[in-house]
This record gives C-alpha cells, sequence and structure tokens, in this order.
C-alpha cells in the first residue's frame, strides 16, 4: 500500500519509511537537484516503491511472514505494509532507466536470498490467487491496527501489491499541476501493468482486480480539480478533519505528490514479476511528466477528460489490460485495440525519451511487452494448461527470481512465424506450403510475428486516415474495416473458370427478373412454381415499374465457396445493393502501402481499373434520350454501414455522391442541387434500399420516392440496381438457378450450387426435417448469416426451435448440406491461424458483361462458418491471376 509518512524535504537517498516505525537515516543535502526553469534537472530523477507478496513454497499460500524477511533485510530499502503477507522495497533515487534497473534487480535477489532461506516466496503481482484460511494478519503497528478497526473490510482485504514510481519535481505546486495532467494516459500505463486477474482463488475476470478493491478507499482515484499546492494541502487537512483519514499519506490517488518526498507519484499501476514492465513504466512516466511540465511552464492548456469518462478508461484497462480494448483518450472515449493505445502514448513521447535517452530502450521495451502481453493473460494460460492455480504461483515466482519464460528485450533472436497444418487448408495441406504460396509466405516470415505486429498498427493508421469503416446494426460507433495481412491467391485457371460462370449466372438472373416482371413465362413454362416467386420477400410491386428492357442487375455480386477438393460452389447472389466493392479495391491498397516487400505475382490483375469498369456499367444504363448519362451515387449518408464504400466508388467514378436531400424531381425529371446549382440527373447508381429510397425526403421536404418512381416509369431515369431485384436473390430461388440458366440461355450451368433443399415442398420438407442435425438451415429472407442455423454445430435446443419454425411456414426455410469449406491462413498476433472464408465476385452488366479484377475474400471468426462482418468475420486481399488473358465476356 506504500502509506509512507517522513516529511523529507529532498529526493536523494532510498524512497520510502518503515510502516512499523523503523527510522530512515536523515536526509541529506538536496545539492544535487538545482531547480532550472529551463532545464528542469530534477525531472531527471526517478525511484521506484514495489509491494511483494510473501507466500509458503511448499503451499504456494499467501502466509503472514513478512516480518521474518524484514528482519533480516536493511531497513533502509525494506518495509513493512498493512499486512504481514507484503514486503515493500525503495529503491535508491536515479537518473536511468539502466540505473532502476539494477536497483530492482539487486532488491529483488536480496530478498529472494534470505526468502529461500525461510522456506519462503515472494511474488510481485497484483494479487496472488492462494491464500491460508482465516483473516489475514495486520502489522501490529498502532497505526495499522486503528485503520483495520476503522475500516474493517477495505483493510481485511487489502491483500494486493502495486508498484509506485516516483519521478522527482522539487516545485510542490508543479507537481500538484502534473498530477492533474498526467491523468488521462494513465489507463494506459494500468493497463501494461496488468497482474492480478485471480481474487480468493477464483478467477475475477478483470485483468486488474486489485484496481477495484484499491478502488474501495475513499481517497482513492482521480483527486478532482486541485489548483496549487495550498489547494491539495486544504483538501488533505479537510479530508483528515472529516476523520476519513488520520495523516497525510493515507491519500491513495492515482497519481499524487508525495507524501514524503519531492516528487510526482505514479499509484495506479499494478505490482508485475517483470522488472522489465516496471522499468517501461518508469520510462513512460518520467517522459509524461517531462511533457506536462514543460505543457505548463509553455502555457499550454491542460487535456481535459470527463471524470465519468476517466473513470470508465481505468475500468476499461482493469477489465481487459493488454488483451482488449482501451479508450482512445484524450482524442475520444472510443475504443481502439490496446496495443494501438500503448504504441500512440509511446510516439506521442518520443521528444520527451529522447532527451532522456530512453526512446531506443523504451521502444524496445514496448514490442517486447506487447509480445508478451499482460502477466494476467500469461496467468490464466498457466492455469488453463493444467487447471490449477499452484501454476500461476509457480509462474509469477520464476518471473519474480528473473526467470522470464520468453525471450529478453533486445535479445536477438530469429523471426518467428508459427504455421500450421490442415488438410482442408488452400495454404498450408499436410504436404506444406502451396507452391504459389511459398514466395509470399519467405516474406512474411521475414517479418515474423513481432513484425506483423507492427504492420497491423500500420494497417489500422492507414485505415483509421483514409476513413475506412463499416457500422453495425444496433453500435453507436462505426468501427475499422478488418483486414488480414495474409492474401489470399486465386489461381489463373481457378479464376478462368469463375469468370465464365460469374458472367454466365448474371445473365440469366437478369433475363429472370425481366421475365417475373413481365409476362412469367418462367412459371407458365413450369420452370419455377408460382409460390416461389409469388412468396419471396424480394417480389415487390416497385419492381414493375423498372421497365421490361434493359438490364436490371447492373451489378451482381456473388459469393463463392471452395471445398479442399479444390472444387467451387455458388453459395448466394446478391443482385439488391451489393457491397464489398470499394473495400475490395482499398484492402489492394492497404496491402501494397502496409507490406511492400510483398513478391507480387507477374499475372496479378489490377483491382484499379474496378471503377472504370462499374462506370461504363452505369452510364450505358442511361435512358435511351441522354447522350452523354449523368450519374450520381445516392446513398443514406455517414450512417450507412459502406459509407466508405460509397465514396470511394464515387470518387474514384469522377460523379457525385449524394443525398435524397440533394435531389429534386420537377415535371418527371431528376435534378442534383448543389451550391444552388442544378444538373440533370439519368442513372442513380442505388446504395439504399428500397424502403429507405421510398420515404426518404428529397430537396423539397417530399419523400423522394414515388416522384422518383414515375421518372423510372418515363423512361427518364435508370434506377441500377433496379427496385424489385430481391426475387432473383432469394434463397429458395437459388435452388432454381440452374434450370434459369438453361431456360434463358440454352447452357448447362458452369458453377455448380451447393445441394438445396425447399422447405415449401413437402417432400424435400420430411427429408429436412428427419436431417436437421446433417444441414444448415437458411431463413428465405436472411442476410448477413442472420439466424442460420449449422445443423452440425447446433444445440438440441436450436434444432427444436427452427424445427418449429419450419413447420409453422415452411416455404420460409430452406436447407442446404453442408459443404466441408476450405480455410485460409489469417495472422492472429502470435502465429498464423486457420479460418473459414469465402469470396464475393463481382459482374457489371453494361454494353458487354465485365467481372471486376478484384474480389472479397470475407474471414470468418475463429472457431465459425460465418464470415459476415455484422457477425464478427473480416476480410483480406485477394490475388486474381490471369494478367493480360482476361477480355472482357
Amino acid at each position: 500500500m506504500a502509506d509512507n509518512t517522513t516529511n523529507a524535504t529532498t529526493f536523494d537517498g532510498p524512497l520510502g519509511r518503515s510502516g512499523n516505525g523503523r527510522a530512515l537515516p536523515t536526509p541529506r543535502p538536496t545539492s544535487v537537484l538545482p531547480v532550472d526553469d529551463d532545464d528542469p534537472a530534477d525531472l531527471a530523477t526517478i525511484g521506484v516503491e514495489e509491494e511483494f507478496h510473501v507466500v509458503d513454497l511448499h503451499t504456494r499460500e499467501l502466509v503472514p511472514r513478512a516480518g521474518e524477511l524484514l528482519d533480516r533485510l536493511p531497513a533502509t530499502s525494506f518495509t513493512a505494509e498493512l499486512h504481514q503477507s507484503v514486503v515493500e522495497t525503495n529503491t535508491a533515487v536515479c537518473r536511468t532507466l539502466d540505473e532502476i534497473r539494477a536497483e530492482l534487480t539487486r532488491l529483488r535477489q536480496a530478498a529472494v536470498q534470505v526468502a529461500d532461506r525461510l522456506d519462503l516466496g515472494i511474488v510481485a503481482a497484483g494479487t496472488v490467487p492462494l491464500r491460508a484460511d482465516g483473516d489475514p494478519s495486520v502489522t501490529p503497528t498502532s497505526r495499522y491496527r486503528r485503520m483495520l478497526d476503522e475500516y474493517q473490510m477495505l483493510a481485511r482485504e487489502q491483500l494486493i501489491c502495486g508498484a509506485q514510481v516516483h519521478v522527482g519535481v522539487s516545485d510542490r505546486d508543479l507537481a500538484v499541476a502534473v498530477t492533474r495532467r498526467v491523468q488521462p494516459w494513465l489507463p494506459v500505463l494500468l493497463a501494461l501493468s496488468t497482474s492480478s486477474p485471480y481474487w480468493m482463488g477464483q478467477d475475477s475476470g478483470y485483468a486488474s482486480v486489485r484496481s477495484l478493491v484499491w478502488q474501495r478507499w475513499p481517497t482513492a482515484g482521480d483527486p478532482g480539480e486541485v489548483s496549487s499546492a495550498a489547494d491539495h494541502e486544504a483538501l488533505v487537512a479537510e479530508l483528515i478533519s472529516s476523520e476519513t483519514i488520520t495523516d497525510p499519506a493515507m491519500i491513495y490517488f492515482d497519481v499524487r505528490p508525495s507524501a514524503h518526498v519531492p516528487t510526482v507519484e505514479l499509484r495506479i499501476t499494478d505490482a508485475n514479476a517483470d522488472v522489465e514492465i516496471i522499468v517501461l513504466l518508469t520510462g513512460l512516466f518520467r517522459a509524461l511528466v517531462r511533457r506536462e511540465v514543460a505543457a505548463l511552464r509553455a502555457g499550454v492548456d491542460r487535456t481535459a477528460v470527463r471524470p465519468p469518462v476517466l473513470r470508465a478508461a481505468v475500468w476499461r484497462a482493469a477489465r481487459s489490460g493488454l488483451e482488449g480494448d482501451l479508450l482512445d483518450l484524450p482524442r475520444s472515449a472510443r475504443p481502439v485495440p490496446a496495443a494501438e493505445a500503448v504504441r500512440r502514448l509511446v510516439t506521442d513521447l518520443r521528444p520527451q525519451l529522447t532527451a532522456t535517452g530512453d526512446w531506443e530502450q523504451v521502444s524496445e521495451l514496448t514490442r517486447y511487452a506487447l509480445e508478451r502481453g499482460s502477466s494476467a493473460a500469461r496467468q490464466r494460460r498457466a492455469y488453463e494448461r493444467r487447471g490449477r492455480l499452484a501454476d500461476v504461483v509457480d509462474l509469477l515466482l520464476d518471473e519474480t527470481r528473473g526467470r522470464v519464460r520468453g525471450p529478453l528485450p533486445g535479445a536477438p533472436t530469429a523471426p518467428a512465424l508459427p504455421t500450421y497444418a490442415h488438410t482442408d487448408d488452400e495454404v498450408f495441406g499436410p504436404a506444406g506450403p502451396e507452391p504459389a504460396y511459398r514466395p509470399l509466405l519467405a516474406a512474411l516470415r521475414g517479418l515474423g510475428a513481432d513484425g506483423l505486429r507492427h504492420r497491423e498498427h500500420d494497417r489500422d493508421e492507414e485505415q483509421r486516415a483514409r476513413g475506412v469503416t463499416f457500422s453495425v446494426a444496433g453500435e453507436a460507433s462505426t468501427r475499422l474495416f478488418p483486414v488480414d495481412l495474409v492474401p489470399r491467391v486465386v489461381p489463373a485457371a481457378d479464376w478462368r473458370t469463375l469468370r465464365t460462370g460469374l458472367v454466365q449466372r448474371a445473365r440469366a438472373l437478369d433475363a429472370f427478373l425481366r421475365d417475373v416482371y413481365g409476362d412469367r413465362t418462367v412459371v407458365a413454362d413450369g420452370v419455377v412454381p408460382a409460390w416461389v416467386v409469388e412468396s419471396s420477400p424480394g417480389l415487390r410491386p416497385t419492381g414493375a415499374l423498372m421497365g421490361r428492357r434493359g438490364t436490371r442487375a447492373q451489378v451482381s455480386g456473388t459469393d463463392l465457396v471452395r471445398d479442399p477438393h479444390g472444387g467451387w460452389y455458388v453459395l448466394e447472389d446478391n443482385l439488391r445493393v451489393p457491397s464489398g466493392i470499394g473495400y475490395a479495391v482499398q484492402n489492394r491498397r492497404l496491402t501494397r502501402a502496409v507490406l511492400p516487400e510483398l513478391p507480387v505475382p507477374d499475372d496479378l490483375l489490377p483491382a484499379d481499373e474496378t471503377p472504370a469498369m462499374l462506370h461504363r456499367a452505369l452510364v450505358a444504363a442511361g435512358p435511351a434520350a441522354a447522350d452523354d448519362p449523368a450519374v450520381v451515387v445516392l446513398s443514406s449518408g455517414p450512417g450507412d454501414p459502406a459509407w466508405f464504400e460509397h465514396r470511394l466508388l464515387a470518387d474514384e467514378m469522377g460523379v457525385p455522391l449524394a443525398g435524397s436531400g440533394d435531389l429534386l424531381v420537377e415535371e418527371g425529371r431528376v435534378q442534383l442541387i448543389r451550391e444552388g446549382r442544378r444538373s440533370q440527373v439519368d442513372v442513380i447508381y442505388l446504395r439504399m434500399d428500397e424502403e429507405a429510397l421510398l420515404h426518404a425526403p428529397g430537396a423539397d421536404g417530399v419523400p423522394l420516392g414515388w416522384p422518383l418512381l414515375a421518372a423510372v416509369h418515363a423512361g427518364r431515369l435508370t434506377l441500377a440496381n433496379a427496385l424489385g431485384n430481391g426475387v432473383g436473390d432469394d434463397k429458395a430461388l437459388y435452388a432454381y438457378v440452374p434450370r434459369l440458366i438453361e431456360y434463358y440461355l440454352g447452357e448447362k450451368a458452369l458453377l455448380p450450387d451447393v445441394p438445396t433443399y425447399l422447405c415449401g415442398l413437402p417432400e424435400q420438407r420430411a427429408d429436412v426435417l428427419g436431417r436437421l442435425d446433417q444441414l444448415v438451415l437458411k431463413p428465405v429472407d436472411g442476410y448477413g448469416g442472420d439466424r442460420v442455423v449449422i445443423g452440425p454445430r447446433a444445440e438440441a435446443e436450436e434444432l427444436d426451435a427452427v424445427r418449429e419454425q419450419i413447420l409453422a411456414a415452411p416455404h420460409r426455410w430452406i436447407a442446404q448440406e453442408m459443404i466441408a469449406l476450405t480455410t485460409h491462413p489469417v495472422f492472429d498476433g502470435t502465429a498464423l491461424a486457420p479460418r473459414h472464408v469465402d469470396l464475393r465476385a463481382f459482374v457489371f452488366l453494361g454494353e458487354t458483361a465485365e467481372v471486376a479484377p478484384v474480389a472479397l475474400t470475407r474471414v470468418a471468426p475463429a472457431g465459425s462458418m460465418i464470415v459476415n462482418s455484422s457477425r464478427g468475420g473480416g476480410s483480406k486481399d485477394t490475388w486474381l491471376l490471369g494478367g493480360a488473358d482476361q477480355p472482357s465476356a
């Protein structure tokens, strides 16, 4: 707890004072610490107080035997604490991180040597998971006994240890001001230190349960607004007068002007078994203090964060440490990956770290800390191996002794990138990597896991700078579009086959759409049952207004999967507002930007040609009367999940990006209104669904939908894609697409479908109900993986529920055979790991049919087969090979 109470006026010699009354040497004169506003030498001085648990080496439990250690250790550096199971050490004053490391190591070794002779161990961690039964023993001083009597449970449960970092600031007013200014960055320092996942023999669910226990003290946390040293002393006096505390040392703020030496003291962090983490915290805290002192002297205002937001940031850091997200303070209250927050802090402090000679060392220690992860995560892994809390204590004992399991910072190690073997994998089969991937894998191995983690940081910065985000329904904030850095390669032979089959499918489905909103000969001739069309959720009256001639699906997106034998299957068609084109283009640009060393195949298709292809198809869709059709992209705005894509495609095509309020329909003609100017609109690339379009207000405030449809019906406007196209990508219709290809094109389907059963057909329904645990069940109107039930992975309750839904509305459900999907490697932060993938390819129907030279590989999360981003999926750059031999179809 480190509540030492000396009134020393110097920061020279060992820090601290014994809580059990043992005297410290008389402070020496402070001649070595001049205060210079231009060159504040005292800001170079640093020191650390560490607290250690005392455990029995046989039982691995906390034991109240700290007094036996203290009797054998020098009182100048070792002191007692509230509980007799804790020992505190105080370093001498240091000026370099190397000196701090040497001091910490020296004191730990001294304690370990004494403890060994007593069959005891010392553990540097926020908590120890095991303790003996019965109430803990409080150190028998009058002060600590009074604290136990006054605070009861708070005192009894203070079986926690922290690490306090001191930075010399001899001006007390300056020290108080700095404590307020460094607050926004304290959660990052806590996350680096987190080492207390276990509490009273149970996993708390937190990386730092110590923080939660510590915050119970009435004087813990954020001190609020304190303007000067006098104001701080008045606050302390007021708290003492309230009889809430008895002395100034009981001020337990997260950061405070020290009660006993002229320093600013960091108190929020857990004790940590790894000396290098304490060194890192010391370097970062000193740099923070130096930066804020300089800013204060330069008259720069403090970066304030609302107290509830700061509390939330501290809670989040305690919750997940380095393995989750931290709040992006002080920039915003938006969560970002912890590694990103740490790297940002280090980068921002580079000038101060360089000034103290710490930049290279802190950079290396940061890489080391992020590579190893938090102590809390390592403890949990130790437990998971055998389910024994004693193994957690053994890990902490070893690390406190200096037996770090893993590479030390700065140690020369060969780049490592662990891989795997997987029978259904596109890259790593039982015989090793596929030849097409070997040059690419060599480049990735050259970077190693650490290098790839740095490139992931670069990736996120690039995505953030360009606004490459998407949103999920129900979430207030957007997410960065998730991109794995290991590209997927589609061989030229595969792509040639896919291209031909994709064009065939797009043409047949477009013909079906024109027919179904016209004479419906496909139904009259018995190719498709009438109920499949009439019960389709995508069949809309508005579809009949689109006209019977010309193309209805200028853009189609086809989802494909590959089986372990190399065969490709169509999984789904998307003919309404297929998304992903812009993200696929951006994925290529991103990969080239952050991984320029990857060897690019000579026949890699050029992604940047895609927007021009799309523009050609849209221009070709213009009304017959338009000589030079004017195109706009119509979006519902920044709240749309694919807003980034809308902006990118509009920019790349050189056409306006409009909202409904930018459009005015007068006398059956559509005009774009920008800055008081009007221009004709002939083609709208529709990036909003039908319901949104019909009810969205136009420039005159009148709902845009019906006037717009009147212009379409009159042949003065084209909507691409046409309304009502959902009937063509209906999951029930999917089963009939091979027949549609034969009916409309007179050809056999080139791309196979997944065997599909319609529950609306009695004989197929009976088969489905008898094999629910073997099939994939999908609602006809579902999208984005919504309500999909994968039979072999479903619980009995899920299967019973879907059975009831099928019986209640059989025409609303289909079932498909389970296809053994291939996997593809992703970088999971440590190694290459297999994940299921699919492929979305795009066809543009204009004067000719063109297949986009990019495709979007979507990646399922670990343990899942659903790839949609809204369900936690990601994506990756896809290298389509084919080169100059790709003509227009």
